[in-house]
């Protein structure tokens, strides 16, 4: 490839995930699937690697990350980022409201009201369309430089479309959304780390992180609110809002204009329960005086500026009673107490248990079994208690003590030194954590068995014919024929799925084997760095430390695994049974163009290929694969068991649905 073909396809694959890019995170569309999309930013990054020369700063694949920032550095805000004046009580912003119009001498005004998310603020620098610098709050007047962490966050543009000012600043609110929130906790729990007490804390913490792939990987999403600069054309807050969409900005649709003061309470009111649906933490209201002229004659306080205020939304909560504490044994033997409740509404949903976390927190709270307790949602997605009504405590109710011997299995628990977390030592012997281990083994982002659920573990740890996950490349017909609701179907179903499994790449396999601290993002450093199972098996204490984001205790964790007999026989046993233990280079090239220029969705179960397998050679031949149905799909790619919605949207629009033997009739 000449230099002048490779930056005309950096141009073109650039403009393309840029436009898949806006579709997904702006539109909410997924043109191609993520595999597709996964794909060309590979071949980008691929090119960019090849010709740095043609490697811009606004590339997307700064959307990756991969920069490591030791020091931040300070910078001074062009103008403060101030706070706001808060306010829990109507009768307060009726008051704002009269020192309003007295401000403004009797002249007419109105209110522009946006919700208040519980994200970090951030400072946005545009020159000539391009960011060239993301900054935080910091205490109003100075910030920190994050640019590298900012450019991962897919929602904030690199560079702007349509008629953008030569330069300006955005303002805007990071957030990580609920769902990302609660499957990064559940990540941390069944690696056997502590699970993050709230989203804000947890955006502030990924966005300070040093390697900014590690900060993509967490999935953020922005907010913008704001723009300010010279000559932007707007003379309201509400025009800057509409220009800041113009431009490809991710601005939340739930604003509103209003007219007065009681158009505002009204605003309130419609968002008081409302709020609970949207896909972050808010709480509470921003109202600010719409007309920019009007905000300079009001001015500002030493703090905060006159023409604005924070309505808060009080943390809702509710009394209910405490049944009863049970325990729960994690995957790597963490005992969490959990809080079993009278029902209780809250925040729009029945809430019955609410997680007490450890030993220290009952202590804390000094519960009682019976007491009546008081539980609150406010800036958390779990619920929790936050407190005992001691006025309607029963005389002779006992201090809750903890318990010693591990639920399930009875072995004495043990507590680690500096840390919070009761555990069972029993990991060969405790059922709940072999179940749990089978269960982590074959997630999806491990060795994505997904013909095989909790239910179908639990009969099979019943029957005794899985205690290990190696087990499972043992499993016969007969064996699992036996197990209730399987017919023939459903048990060559399960057998391809672990079957399919041993072409899993080594660094998920690693990730699947289940040592703890070893996460996802850790398994792949290891694999990258060693290549093999063996390697790693045999790395010393300070080669494993030598290894990028690898600290001493994910070090010491590796060589306890790799030390017990027993872990190291269970690889043995998968690498016998076919499993992948080292790295694989993957070839790219193109079988052939037969499928040029056609569409497809798979959708379904296959007898010669998994979704994957079909998705790559539908690639190979030149086709791509999308996640929705349209008048413009070629092809509906049908297997067993497709959602028959699928199947009438794509004969009601005239789409060809095809078999798997017409798919390889296509490609032959």
């Amino acid at each position: 490839m000449t230099k002048e073909e490779a930056q005309q396809e950096i141009a073109d694959l650039s403009k393309k995930i840029d436009h898949y890019n806006e579709q997904y995170y702006l539109n909410d569309t997924s043109e191609i699937s993520d595999y597709e999309f996964d794909m060309l930013l590979e071949k980008l990054i691929e090119l960019e690697k090849n010709f740095p020369e043609f490697k811009y700063p606004d590339s997307p694949s700064q959307r990756v990350g991969g920069t490591i920032t030791k020091n931040f550095n300070t910078v001074s805000h062009r103008t403060p980022m101030l706070s706001l004046g808060n306010t829990y009580s109507k009768e307060e912003l009726e008051d704002f409201d009269k020192r309003v119009a007295k401000g403004l001498n009797g002249e007419p005004y109105e209110y522009f009201c946006e919700l208040k998310f519980d994200g970090v603020a951030l400072s946005l620098t545009y020159e000539n369309g391009i960011l060239v610098r993301g900054v935080t709050r910091g205490d109003g007047l100075r910030g920190d430089d994050i640019t590298n962490n900012v450019k991962t966050i897919r929602s904030i543009p690199l560079r702007l479309k349509g008629d953008y000012p030569q330069g300006f600043e955005a303002r805007g609110e990071a957030f990580m959304p609920n769902k990302v929130f609660i499957q990064l906790n559940k990540e941390r729990e069944d690696i056997g780390e502590e699970p993050y007490a709230n989203a804000r804390n947890t955006t502030s913490g990924t966005l300070k992180m040093q390697d900014s792939a590690a900060v993509a990987k967490r999935k953020l999403d922005c907010y913008l609110y704001s723009m300010s600069g010279d000559d932007l054309g707007v003379d309201s807050h509400a025009d800057s809002i509409q220009k800041l969409i113009n431009l490809g900005f991710n601005v939340s649709p739930t604003f509103r204009r209003c007219k007065n003061i009681n158009e505002v309470l009204k605003y309130i009111n419609d968002w008081e329960e409302e709020r609970n649906k949207l896909p972050l933490i808010t709480d509470g209201i921003v109202i600010k005086v719409n007309s920019f002229a009007q905000q300079e004659r009001l001015g500002f306080t030493a703090k905060s500026p006159r023409w604005a205020i924070a309505y808060k939304y009080k943390s809702e909560n509710a009394a209910t009673r405490l049944k009863d504490i049970t325990y729960q044994v994690g995957r790597t033997g963490a005992i969490t107490p959990v809080a079993e409740l009278e029902p209780v509404l809250l925040a729009g949903t029945t809430v019955k248990r609410a997680s007490l976390h450890n030993a220290n927190e009952i202590q804390r709270l000094d519960l009682r079994i019976g007491d009546m307790v008081f539980v609150e949602k406010g800036g958390e997605i779990i619920p929790k208690i936050t407190g005992v009504d001691l006025t309607a405590r029963t005389p002779g109710l006992e201090p809750v003590e903890y318990i010693s011997q591990c639920p399930a299995c009875g072995t004495k628990l043990e507590r680690i030194e500096g840390e919070a977390i009761h555990y069972c030592p029993n990991t060969k012997g405790c059922p709940p954590q072999i179940k749990g281990r089978i269960e982590h083994f074959i997630q999806r982002k491990a060795m994505n068995i997904d013909s095989m659920g909790e239910r179908t573990i639990h009969m099979l740890f019943e029957k005794g014919f899985v205690k290990s996950p190696a087990d499972l490349y043992d499993l016969t017909f007969e064996k699992v024929f036996q197990l209730e609701g399987f017919k023939e179907l459903s048990t060559n179903n399960l057998l391809k799925g672990i079957d399919t499994s041993k072409e899993i790449n080594f660094d998920s396999v690693l990730f699947a084997l289940g040592i703890r601290f070893v996460g996802k993002t850790v398994a792949e450093k290891l694999a990258a760095h060693f290549k093999n199972i063996d390697n790693i098996i045999s790395a010393s204490y300070d080669e494993l430390i030598n290894v990028p984001e690898i600290g001493e205790r994910i070090a010491t964790s590796v060589i306890n695994f790799f030390s017990d007999p027993e872990n190291v026989t269970e690889i043995e046993r998968l690498k016998a049974a076919g499993v992948r233990m080292e790295l694989e280079q993957v070839d790219n090239t193109q079988v052939s163009n037969v499928l040029d220029g056609k569409t497809f969705v798979i959708s379904g179960v296959f007898e010669r290929y998994s979704r994957d397998e079909l998705k790559k050679v539908v690639q190979e031949n030149g086709g791509k694969v999308i996640s929705a149905i349209s008048g413009k799909l070629d092809f509906l790619l049908a297997g067993d068991k497709m959602g028959p919605a699928k199947k009438e949207k794509a004969e009601k629009l005239g789409v060809s649905i095809i078999s798997e033997p017409d798919f390889e009739a296509m490609i032959k």
